[in-house]
């Protein structure tokens, strides 16, 4: 084994994906606080070989901004929202709102969501704020309930300041601790014990923000799918199955609706309207392609009881690596896949294939993974002789990446290209995971006899060899030997890593750096 070495976040690896970026301020409401944050952040990036503008223009990529808690930002000053038309600009770049908490209202309004969501019955009042439309009760419990107040307080913030990535700062008279709030429900903390080390980390994870393409430019074949070879597969009618199952154990969290929090006239194209939760496809033997759930952020698509409109083929990757190449299906109307879609078909491509069956001609052959499930959920446990956790590579336990981005994908392919299980179809474990830090988790499956697409994967659930949880770690992670020979969760930021390209036996540290 190779030697370990413990890291702190100030030596954490420098995540491959970045790069330096053009960022301008445009201040919002300004007390001392802000001023000596934002004055530091900006400073930091201007010594990092960051490009900082006096003004924005259509060279830049990220925007700060600045409010204080409890402040309603109007739609019209929202840079989010109106920005490209208040500031002339061609585009919107990434907008970053830096709020500012006072300590003890950061501790005040975290044991009111505590004390509001342990009563039975939960009382709507306790999530009324000013600001918010008024079904917005039913989002921020719907979240506490899902991450706890610090998920609640997260959406609240972001409603009332009108944006979807915000740094919390907390502090009095000098800053103690900032979270990074983002729209999948993030939240990781930079501690700022050492000022330095507190502006280098943030701007690290700022403009990790505006580092990361998206890969959702999805491009349509002219080679449609007949209808009726649509009609004689069963691949779909698995899927709606599987949409079933897993919507009757609960995997999918509830869709975020932005109009659900926040009323606001438009959001153009700045934003999706909503925030899907997550995403699954598997392999189709005949069509050679995978079958995948649409993008829930164009419309509302309820991952746990989808229709056969709600599904979409992929064929490829285009070849300039932007997207996907998406098969139409005759008389159906077109939809992108989800976000993960690109990931998802290139782990297809990167792992070996297998033979199925008698295995004696190509309509035998079929890649490894058969089943692919995303989620924002967490994994507690597992059962090592049946799962196979695979990590990422180590900066992205430090400098989370959003979503459909370039960066994500290229991590989700490297883990799964060292899963023991997969590299050797022979290996007994049929189930393989990762975690994505603030994200959610990513399972495969193997092709089993006998089992339908997904089949093993809730089968596992149900007998508890993958235990599924509402917690997603937001940081430094490791599964850990525990009662009853399963390998448990632990987080915590002095973890001691493995070197990812050690391997992920069980009964060892499963990552960070």
């Amino acid at each position: 084994m190779r030697s370990v070495l413990q890291k702190s976040s100030a030596t954490a690896p420098i995540p491959p994906w970045l790069r330096k970026v053009s960022m301008a301020f445009v201040p919002g409401s300004m007390n001392p606080l802000l001023a000596e944050v934002t004055n530091g952040l900006l400073r930091c990036a201007r010594l990092s070989g960051h490009r900082v503008q006096k003004k924005p223009d259509d060279r830049t990529d990220l925007i700060l901004t600045t409010a204080r808690f409890g402040e309603v930002v109007s739609w019209r000053k929202s840079l989010l929202i109106s920005g490209r038309r208040c500031l002339g600009l061609k585009r919107t770049p990434i907008i970053y709102t830096v709020v500012h908490m006072p300590s003890r209202s950061f501790q005040s309004i975290l044991e009111h969501f505590r004390a509001a969501l342990a009563q039975k019955p939960l009382d709507p009042t306790d999530f009324t704020f000013p600001g918010l439309a008024p079904q917005a009760y039913r989002v921020l419990i719907e979240q506490g309930r899902r991450g706890g107040p610090i998920l609640a307080l997260e959406r609240l913030v972001q409603s009332q300041a009108k944006t979807l990535r915000a740094l919390l700062v907390v502090g009095d008279k000098r800053p103690l601790f900032a979270y990074h709030f983002d729209l999948a429900g993030s939240f990781p903390r930079s501690e700022a014990g050492n000022l330095r080390t507190f502006f280098e980390d943030t701007v690290l994870r700022i403009v990790t923000a505006a580092s990361t393409d998206e890969v959702t430019e999805h491009q349509a074949l002219n080679d449609p799918v007949p209808a009726e070879v649509w009609r004689r597969l069963s691949t779909p009618s698995a899927m709606l199955t599987t949409a079933r199952q897993l919507g009757k154990r609960g995997f999918f969290t509830e869709m975020v609706r932005i109009f659900d929090l926040v009323q606001v006239p438009t959001l153009g194209d700045t934003v999706a309207n909503q925030y899907s939760e997550g995403c699954f496809a598997t392999w189709d033997l005949n069509l050679k392609a995978l079958i995948a759930t649409v993008t829930g952020s164009v419309q509302p698509v309820n991952k746990g009881e989808i229709t056969e409109d709600d599904l979409a083929v992929i064929a490829g990757v285009r070849p300039d690596g932007k997207g996907t190449l998406i098969r139409p299906v005759e008389g159906k109307r077109l939809q992108h896949p989800s976000a993960e879609s690109l990931e998802m078909i290139e782990m297809i491509r990167v792992l070996p294939e297998i033979m199925l069956g008698a295995g004696r001609d190509d309509r035998d052959r079929a890649p490894v993974v058969r089943s692919q499930l995303h989620g924002h959920r967490g994994i507690a446990a597992y059962r090592p002789e049946r799962v196979e956790f695979v990590p990422l590579p180590s900066a992205y336990y430090h400098y989370l990446v959003s979503c459909a981005t370039r960066a994500q994908a290229d991590g989700v392919r490297e883990a799964f290209t060292r899963s023991q299980a997969l590299q050797n179809p022979k290996d007994p474990r049929p189930v393989v995971f990762t975690i994505l830090p603030g994200h959610g988790v990513v399972i495969v499956e193997k092709w089993v006899a006998g089992k339908a697409p997904f089949q093993i994967i809730w089968e596992f659930m149900d007998s508890g060899t993958l235990e599924v949880d509402n917690s997603i770690p937001q940081g430094p992670m490791e599964y850990v030997p525990g009662p009853g020979g399963k390998m448990r969760l632990k987080e915590g930021k002095n973890i001691c890593p493995i070197d990812p390209d050690s391997g992920s036996a069980p009964g060892r540290l499963a990552n960070l750096a």
